[in-house]
């Protein structure tokens, strides 16, 4: 799949940092997040890569900023450190880590992580991790990866808009529309006020889910989105909607297929064609 997107001239391929999901619909779970980033880097050439998002709780912050440098190295800079504070408690108690306190320890992961992939070294000692004399060798790429949070609690926005390069909302949070997202991001141009940012320095990435044939229903492991309205319709139709997210400050956008298949991808590739055409 990757292969295709690449082929069909996508710009980005994303993977989900998850782990179980248990519901009515019964148990899943994808494969986990760094180690398929590292695989996809070294099968593809062209397109960008990244967790949306990885969950910073599931790892230790230093551990997750080493492979974070290290997916970068295999994909020659391609990689796009996407970062959130999770909220599935499904995965944190079945693997065993806690799910209290999240926005704080949050802050602290976040800080280790950017600071090791900034400087390439941190001593920090705080509630709840401690690094000491930490140092990334080999020292990550000059510049670093992109930082991109995926969040809309104000809190998180607050600690990690004054360092950030990107940010993400998923389509559930604005629902899916223009219009949604448009007040979404007046909010974040305000919080970046708030914190002293510019906001045109931060830029704006959005999930857009689709429906291409054959697609039923995605079904997600936070139930309380799963009412979503897809953006579907004739390849037309949905080029047309797509330019109908054009709108100033937004750079990128994430297409969440249903299904998520080849035939899927071959078919966004004749949207894009109508696209690039307008």
């Amino acid at each position: 799949m990757a292969e295709t997107a690449e082929a069909v001239g996508l710009d980005s391929v994303w993977v989900g940092d998850h782990l179980l999901y248990r519901s009515g619909n019964g148990v899943r779970g994808p494969w986990e997040a760094w180690s398929l980033l590292a695989a996809l880097a070294a099968v593809t050439s062209s397109v960008q890569l990244g967790p949306l998002v990885a969950a910073t709780s599931f790892h230790s912050p230093a551990m997750l900023a080493k492979k974070a440098a290290t997916v970068d190295e295999i994909s020659d800079g391609r990689l796009i450190v996407g970062l959130g504070a999770g909220w599935n408690q499904v995965e944190y108690d079945a693997f065993g880590f806690p799910f209290d306190r999240r926005a704080s320890r949050f802050e602290e992961a976040f800080t280790i992580i950017h600071k090791l992939l900034r400087d390439g070294e941190i001593d920090f000692a705080g509630e709840y991790y401690t690094v000491r004399d930490c140092e990334l060798v080999p020292r990550p790429r000059p510049g670093r990866p992109p930082l991109m949070v995926g969040s809309q609690g104000p809190r998180v926005l607050r600690a990690t808009l004054p360092h950030v390069d990107m940010w993400n909302t998923w389509h559930a949070w604005y629902g899916n529309t223009p219009a949604g997202l448009a007040n979404l991001m007046d909010r974040l141009d305000s919080l970046c006020g708030e914190v002293g940012r510019d906001p045109s320095e931060v830029s704006r990435t959005a999930a857009i889910m689709i429906q291409c044939p054959g697609g039923t229903g995605r079904i997600y492991g936070d139930t309380e989105h799963e009412s979503n309205v897809a953006v579907l319709g004739s390849p037309e139709q949905i080029a047309s909607a797509l330019i109908g997210f054009e709108m100033p400050g937004l750079d990128h956008v994430q297409l969440v297929l249903d299904p998520i298949t080849v035939e899927s991808i071959e078919w966004m590739g004749s949207v894009l064609e109508l696209i690039d055409r307008a």
